[in-house]
């Protein structure tokens, strides 16, 4: 069967080595993005396409519910059953679902899949790895998956595209990663790829569920966002999705009326965020890290370098979690030059005596760092005078990231793309401290984001939140991290991202969900 597998892969390949986008086969989807594909293994991509890949070729025990956040069970037959301590998860698995080597997937296939995810320690491999003391799968239909310590949002990480199937009889002899390489269960099969060039995905023939409107999808990469525009203007793509600059996205809203384009967008997971190294003056001192906060206008931005294609953000929660909770807007405003005034005399600066920050970025930063960087130094500048004076520095992100945790930056712009859609995964990678000295972070997550940032209250609300069953009494200790947060201000959130796929008059079903994903399965070109 592998031997056919491979057969039909090369016969494939043949078929469409000579394809070209402005072809758009009748019964196929071309997709273009300006993206770029590191890995197609689930145990090593911490990327937003690839997941994407992953979401619409593989599947996981649980899933969104389209249009919605709610969890619902994919490959898990129901949801499972929890032990009195938290601890003992006993999933119920289906049967009669064919991997794409047309293998059986069953209970031991899904332990393998998950055990392999953290074995091989990928990036994403904490995820389940912190939390994991064991997997059993003690018959074909039963999984059982026991807890390091309680942790009542566990299913949502079963969700996570990383935790995927995958064909044991196709990896279980491979000791690494297989970048190039997809075998799962999901309604698209890999037929063929091209390292930045072409990506084809064929509708799985013995897939289990409900069978796509197309017969498959054909990913054109494109090295600029100015080809990736043009191609969808003159109809080179179906459709175009990550990434396009924003005066590209303003160009095709504003045309999609007159053109019949469809214009799908969604208020999407991603944060950018500033981190403070709370260990380097004058940033030691709370009040220097206040002022910041309150000398920063959000809106701004928002307007003039986003054109409104990101909001405003003032948690580390994005506003589409329902914890959510504006604690920064609240303390601080926007571009309170009063306030940061008042914060900076407070803590000794004067004109003669400024309090002077230095922020780094990579040039790279929410498409254009030297833009957003020059726009926000000027608005701070101006808003609270020459008491304060800041100094920009750039830096390309595989430099950057590597001195991060080092505390070489006083201030420095990043960004976030969850990992699974919980409140937790914008708290503990970013405010979680495992050990301290001298009142400084020199382990865990607050040290990875450079801020350095420790505090027992923190660490104890943390632990609370992840253990607390009660989605009440949850949502109250969510409320008071967000508020303790924008009290010590190790971090300042700035922006939420949305994310934007246009479509030709030709199709429908397009749409951008919730948790970021575009299902392709959903796409149909009229007849």
């Amino acid at each position: 069967m592998l031997v056919s597998m491979m057969l039909v892969s090369i016969l494939f390949a043949c078929t469409y080595s000579n394809f070209s986008p402005s072809s758009n086969p009748p019964d196929r989807i071309t997709i273009g993005t300006t993206s770029r594909i590191r890995t197609l293994d689930p145990a090593d991509n911490s990327e937003f396409f690839p997941s994407n890949i992953l979401y619409n070729t593989t599947e996981r025990l649980y899933t969104y519910k389209l249009g919605t956040t709610e969890l619902v069970p994919q490959l898990a037959a129901d949801f499972p059953k929890v032990s009195d301590d938290g601890l003992v998860y006993t999933i119920p698995v289906r049967t009669g679902i064919k991997f794409h080597d047309r293998t059986d997937f069953d209970a031991r296939a899904m332990a393998f899949s998950l055990r392999r995810f953290m074995r091989l320690q990928g990036a994403p491999s904490y995820v389940l790895s912190d939390v994991i003391e064991k997997i059993a799968a003690p018959t074909p239909t039963e999984l059982i998956i026991t807890l390091k310590q309680p942790l009542q949002f566990f299913p949502k990480l079963l969700a996570f595209t990383g935790a995927a199937a995958i064909s044991p009889t196709v990896y279980k002899n491979i000791t690494g990663f297989e970048p190039n390489k997809l075998i799962g269960t999901g309604p698209y099969q890999l037929t063929q790829y091209t390292e930045g060039s072409v990506l084809h995905l064929d509708a799985f023939p013995d897939y289990w569920g409900k069978k796509p409107e197309n017969k498959g999808i054909d990913i054109q990469f494109f090295s600029s966002g100015a080809n990736l525009f043009n191609s969808f203007k003159t109809g080179g793509v179906d459709v175009a999705f990550q990434t396009l600059s924003p005066n590209q996205i303003r160009n095709l809203e504003v045309n999609a009326a007159k053109q019949g384009w469809t214009v799908a967008s969604g208020q999407g997971g991603t944060i950018l965020y500033m981190a403070l190294n709370v260990q380097q003056p004058p940033l030691t001192d709370v009040r220097v890290r206040q002022a910041i906060a309150a000398a920063i206008d959000r809106p701004l931005l928002q307007e003039r370098v986003f054109q409104n294609q990101r909001g405003s953000l003032y948690s580390l929660l994005p506003n589409t979690l329902p914890d959510y909770k504006p604690t920064f807007q609240k303390l601080y405003g926007d571009g309170n030059g009063e306030l940061a005034r008042k914060l900076l005399t407070e803590a000794g600066y004067s004109e003669q005596n400024p309090a002077r920050i230095s922020l780094w970025y990579p040039p790279q930063y929410a498409g254009n760092g030297d833009l957003v960087m020059s726009t926000l130094k000027a608005a701070m500048e101006r808003a609270v005078g020459k008491i304060l004076q800041i100094k920009t520095e750039r830096v390309e992100n595989t430099v950057g990231y590597g001195f991060l945790e080092q505390g070489a930056y006083p201030a420095y712009l990043l960004d976030w793309v969850p990992d699974f859609f919980d409140p937790d995964n914008y708290i503990k990678p970013f405010l979680d401290c495992e050990e301290t000295k001298e009142n400084f972070c020199t382990k865990g997550s607050t040290k990875t984001q450079g801020s350095f940032y420790s505090s027992t209250e923190m660490n104890k609300l943390i632990a609370q939140e992840r253990q607390e069953r009660d989605l009440n009494k949850r949502s109250l200790v969510l409320t008071q991290i967000q508020e303790l947060l924008a009290k010590d201000v190790p971090l300042i959130p700035l922006w939420q991202n949305k994310e934007y796929a246009f479509a030709r008059p030709s199709l429908s079903g397009v749409t951008v969900e919730p948790t970021q994903q575009l299902p392709y399965w959903t796409i149909k070109r009229a007849s």
